[in-house]
């Protein structure tokens, strides 16, 4: 029985085969590099937004697997439940839709991600979160959450994987990372995010107003 239930046994291919298979993904890769998130978060009475492009060839598995909770809505209502002053917040748990939950920080879609651990965590690093080594000494990533880091923090290149860069919105996200916390880091202030849409990075770019008239169409 294979460990990850997205892998699967493949027979002997021929060599022509091979390269084949190879060329196809290569051109699937160039088709979805320029695919970027486009993030639309509330914190009080303000709805701003954040762009994230993607690292498609350093994590492939967690990359697809983002777009795919993102076109499943799986993010609409969860709020960022950690914030580190100007260094890190963190988000994407669905136990957080509700502001009352217990074991916030703990949830997930049910299933873990395999370790792809290649980048660095540079100001605007968007890595996927998951348990300390001593319970999880392969590394395998958390299936939905996810933390950015708004300054470089070397100490924790080679230990996470490394899935995206924030390339728009960062003032907006080291604003949040400010707000005032209880004992657990959570910010007192409930700060959701409303909605994540996979768009090229030219429909990105086409203005500011784009996604608020994408949101109320799709979502």
């Amino acid at each position: 029985m294979n460990r990850y239930p997205w892998t699967t046994t493949l027979r002997p291919f021929s060599m022509k085969k091979i390269v084949v298979l190879l060329s196809l993904a290569a051109l699937a890769t160039s088709a979805v590099a320029d695919e970027v998130a486009v993030m639309q978060i509330q914190s009080g009475e303000k709805i701003q937004r954040v762009v994230i492009e993607f690292y498609e060839e350093a994590a492939p598995l967690t990359v697809a697997n983002f777009k795919k909770l993102a076109s499943k809505r799986f993010y609409n209502g969860t709020a960022f439940h950690r914030v580190f002053p100007l260094q890190m917040i963190q988000g994407g748990d669905p136990l957080s839709k509700n502001k009352n939950a217990t074991g916030i920080g703990t949830g997930g879609p049910g299933y873990t991600l395999p370790a792809e651990i290649g980048r660095k965590h540079l100001a605007g690093t968007v890595a996927a979160a998951r348990l300390p080594d001593k319970i999880n000494p392969a590394r395998v990533s958390n299936g939905s959450q996810f933390y950015i880091t708004l300054t470089p923090m070397p100490q924790l290149d080679g230990q996470y994987t490394v899935f995206g860069h924030v390339i728009e919105g960062l003032d907006a996200l080291n604003a949040i990372s400010k707000l005032r916390t209880d004992t657990n880091d959570s910010p007192l202030e409930r700060v959701v995010i409303q909605g994540v849409h996979i768009v090229s990075r030219e429909t990105a770019q086409t203005g500011g107003n784009w996604f608020q008239r994408v949101y109320y169409r799709h979502f």
